[in-house]
């Protein structure tokens, strides 16, 4: 009764039904009023057709007192640390305020929460566990699900403790050691690396299991490669894309799809609870980044087959490799489009897949290469005009540098869906940087418009969890870039919920896109501009560094 009547409350104070117009309101609006199932499996048979809201988070990007990993110390100013990115400090008190901001989620109405626990505080030397940290982080699970919340368990997003591959010792010349395993690309220390991260895996099932039933392996595993393996973006700071491509670059992939499996299989074998009782102790995923790819050429869309073939090489490197050698058991170690590896082993090891799209990319193939181009592909890539001609100059984020297109999830999601046929899809993240509530609730109510009509079309797509539940630390951006559905001030780190929150609140809470909401946030036209911005980029779009280009989301 309680939830009824707060969903109520915020329906009615968003205007969005009024006792009279109540009964009638479908028949005087074009746009008809949709609903969603209940959460269910996201992956047994018996979770077709069910649906989740959640939002998302990561560990990294939000705690404090977060000393003990890569990111910290790659950002820390000198000459403490290496001050090679916008600092992430204290992040907005994530850790501090973790039971606090099991409210937050109770008041969006949400029934699950995508998080991580963070490696490096519960292992911050090798072999060393804190337990400490995994009892706080026992206790925020005790919370969410004291709420009704169903806690989805990342395993690896981005972050490392720093003696996995320590970014002071990128070469790591001494070979691998307690403090430095010299990282996935070592051809001693990689097995180390993997054999680490189903250690951990193992630990979190073994704490969790009874609990938490849905986990995530990776996040954006070529996202996390191109920054910290390809160009040096990001830790450990290995610039391996140009100049060692086959004997660094390649074998990190490779291991790193090694740790999946390793992490998949130990949840399998040490998560014996079924928790939600859905007759699966555990569902294990992963989820994707995964892009609009464009063919262009001087500014304009592009037919010409040499740019659609560079269209296709940036997408079969950028995601389909590392997924197609999960679904297929084989791995294309040079990029060419066709496997050259058997690994029957990958095979059967996603459970199901999530789908994180924020922007569209331009390709082009090139002769001469530019600041655009991607080494070894030999593809321009770019984001904004002039090379990309842009959809909708109010679909332009100019904090990200990138376009984001509103119905973007239909055909990515039925593309998907064709693809990796009998594998249920969940969009993981979906989210919009805007200091605008309305420019974000327009962003979320077209997204879940979108899910709603590829489900009608038979895909299975079986929810969505919006990034992010409050504004943190986006990696190279830093503090600018605001995702939350919650605003946080980080002077006096007070949540304050956005336009977005009330909206979503009153989505989630009645499972349902009504003709109002639809008529004020959906549709497919141009979306509220951006303040201060008039919608269009700032400037011409300037020569961007691929690793830029490749991690402008996390």
């Amino acid at each position: 009764m309680k939830r009824l009547l707060k969903i109520a409350a915020v329906v009615l104070a968003l205007g969005l039904m009024t006792p009279v117009a109540a009964a009638d309101e479908d028949a005087g609006d074009k746009r008809p009023r949709r609903t969603f199932a209940q959460i269910g499996s996201p992956s047994a048979p018996s979770g077709k057709g069910s649906f989740r809201f959640g939002v998302s988070s990561s560990a990294t990007q939000i705690e404090d007192g977060n000393t003990q990993t890569d990111w910290y110390r790659w950002t820390q100013p000198e000459p403490q640390g290496l001050g090679r990115s916008p600092f992430v400090g204290d992040g907005v008190q994530g850790y501090t305020k973790a039971i606090d901001d099991t409210k937050l989620l109770d008041d969006l109405n949400v029934d699950s929460y995508r998080f991580n626990v963070e490696w490096a505080r519960v292992e911050p030397k090798r072999n060393q566990i804190d337990e400490a940290a995994l009892d706080h982080y026992s206790k925020q699970l005790d919370a969410l699900i004291a709420r009704g919340i169903r806690p989805m368990l990342v395993i690896h997003h981005f972050a490392n403790p720093v003696w996995v591959d320590n970014p002071d010792d990128a070469g790591c010349a001494k070979g691998p050691s307690d403090t430095n395993l010299c990282g996935l690309d070592h051809p001693v220390g990689g097995p180390l690396v993997v054999k680490e991260m189903a250690e951990h895996a193992k630990l979190l099932a073994q704490r969790f299991g009874d609990r938490v039933d849905e986990w995530a392996t990776i996040n954006e595993p070529m996202v996390y490669m191109l920054f910290a393996h390809a160009f040096g973006a990001g830790p450990p700071g290995k610039a391996n894309l140009p100049t060692n491509f086959a004997t660094k670059f390649v074998p990190a992939i490779r291991q790193y799809i090694n740790a999946h499996v390793a992490m998949y299989q130990a949840i399998k074998k040490y998560d014996r609870v079924d928790a939600d009782g859905d007759g699966r102790a555990s569902s294990v995923g992963l989820t994707a980044s995964v892009k609009q790819y464009v063919a262009v050429r001087d500014g304009k869309i592009s037919t010409d087959p040499r740019d659609i073939a560079a269209r296709d090489k940036f997408r079969r490197f950028f995601e389909l490799n590392f997924l197609d050698s999960l679904w297929k058991g084989s791995f294309d170690s040079d990029f060419d489009g066709v496997a050259d590896e058997r690994h029957p082993e990958w095979r059967g090891t996603l459970d199901w897949l999530g789908i994180q799209l924020y922007d569209r990319t331009g390709v082009s193939a090139t002769a001469t290469p530019g600041p655009n181009t991607l080494p070894v592909l030999n593809v321009d890539v770019c984001g904004a005009p002039p090379c990309l001609p842009l959809l909708d100059s109010t679909y332009y984020v100019p904090t990200m540098g990138y376009e984001s297109d509103p119905q973007g999830l239909y055909p990515v999601l039925k593309d998907f869906g064709s693809r990796y046929r009998d594998l249920p899809l969940i969009v993981s993240e979906s989210g919009i940087a805007t200091t605008s509530g309305k420019r974000r609730a327009e962003f979320l109510v077209r997204a879940l418009e979108q899910i709603d009509r590829v489900r009608t079309e038979g895909v299975d797509v079986r929810g969505y969890y919006h990034w992010s539940l409050m504004d943190n630390f986006e990696w190279l951006k830093g503090y600018d870039a605001r995702f939350g559905l919650y605003h946080v001030d980080r002077t006096t780190m007070k949540r304050t919920p956005t336009e977005a929150a009330t909206v979503y609140a009153a989505i989630a809470g009645s499972r349902t896109l009504s003709p109002a909401v639809r008529a004020a946030y959906g549709g497919s036209g141009p979306l509220t501009p951006e303040p201060g911005s008039g919608g269009a980029p700032a400037a011409p779009n300037a020569p961007t560094d691929p690793a830029v280009t490749a991690a402008r989301k996390d």
